[in-house]
């Protein structure tokens, strides 16, 4: 795989699996903070700060999710790469539909803002990446660390009064996330890149091991952390609306469909509808719905065209024509989004 090495592009500089064959994911490099303290380097600012995203990424998919749920849409504009990533690494190509231009800088790749930010940089070139316009820097691009800083530091800007990460809920969000990545998040990758069958199978184990554990803690209850929407549930929103689309065929996930079972296909559904009310207007908004942050063609394009050892000939598989529109029912269990989400399905069927 490719990184840098020494600000300098390399096309042969990375082994994304180890000698077992196992799959092996690179730790990320700028993991700044922004804090709501006079005193801290980064401060919450509407128009500092800059997303660099992938509409194909699980993990850029998370901060833009976070992004259109607070309301933070005028406060913290978005660059969109190309789906398609070659060995130059991720793109601009603003006559791409879905895709847009360099914003900030006007650069060809996005590797050019890791050299700008640290010239020596020795890493890998990832989405998502939060820029400081103001200080010309990489303050993070570690998805659920983005995460946490968008909901928990904007609040005086945010235009809408969700909190993902509550009081009183927040020791159960961080033991959710952390329970879910490797087997799921990660798990997904895990079999999809392994080189060998052992590794492939206890990925694969392990991945549908926990999505049944899931699916019935989701019998009794309407989100992962009990009766309301936090950060937990929209880590597991971006690998799940994935799922049958790409990580069942093209990574080898295909024990069975999300759509197969009875409460992950609902709560995948509620989620996707999740509507915005913004508190400045009181009413809800469509442009800044779930469901409007998620681009099917960039994801299935992306990840069929992207990786010629798992799909060498780059066919993209047609796949499902899910409904994620279907009513979900899920409303019938105690709890709700937070005052200002909307959910935006009814309860006949």
């Amino acid at each position: 795989m490719n990184m840098l090495v020494d600000g300098e592009w390399r096309t042969d500089a990375f082994e994304s699996t180890d000698d077992d064959g196992s799959f092996e994911r690179q730790e990320t490099t700028f993991r700044n903070e922004i804090r709501d303290d006079p005193d801290a380097r980064f401060q919450p600012e509407a128009g500092r700060y800059h997303l660099y995203v992938s509409y194909a990424c699980p993990w850029a998919h998370r901060t833009l999710v976070t992004r259109a749920l607070k309301g933070l849409e005028d406060a913290i504009s978005v660059s969109v790469v190309d789906p398609y990533r070659d060995e130059d690494g991720w793109q601009f190509t603003p006559e791409k539909a879905g895709c847009t231009p360099d914003h900030v800088h006007g650069a060809d790749f996005l590797r050019e803002l890791y050299v700008r930010a640290d010239p020596d940089a020795t890493c890998r070139v990832t989405v998502p990446v939060l820029w400081d316009k103001q200080e010309g820097a990489i303050v993070n691009n570690e998805s659920e660390e983005v995460m946490r800083m968008l909901d928990t530091e904007f609040d005086e800007i945010a235009s809408r009064d969700v909190d993902l990460y509550p009081e009183g809920y927040r020791d159960e969000v961080d033991r959710i996330i952390d329970e879910i990545y490797e087997p799921i998040n990660n798990g997904v990758y895990r079999a999809g890149f392994a080189t060998k069958q052992e590794p492939y199978d206890e990925a694969v184990d392990d991945l549908f091991s926990a999505l049944d554990h899931w699916d019935e803690v989701l019998a009794d209850q309407r989100y992962l952390a009990g009766d309301r929407l936090t950060a937990a549930d929209i880590a597991m929103f971006t690998t799940l609306v994935r799922f049958d689309n790409v990580y069942h065929t093209h990574f080898m996930c295909n024990v069975q469909y999300v759509r197969e079972y009875d409460n992950l296909w609902p709560y995948l559904r509620d989620l996707y509808q999740t509507g915005v009310a913004d508190r400045r207007e009181g009413t809800p908004s469509e442009r800044t719905s779930v469901a409007q942050t998620v681009n099917m063609d960039h994801i299935t394009e992306h990840y069929y065209t992207t990786h010629p050892d798992v799909n060498p000939h780059g066919i993209v598989a047609r796949g499902p024509d899910l409904e994620f529109e279907k009513p979900h029912d899920r409303d019938k269990l105690p709890g709700g989004p937070p005052s200002d989400l909307v959910a935006a399905a009814s309860t006949d069927d």
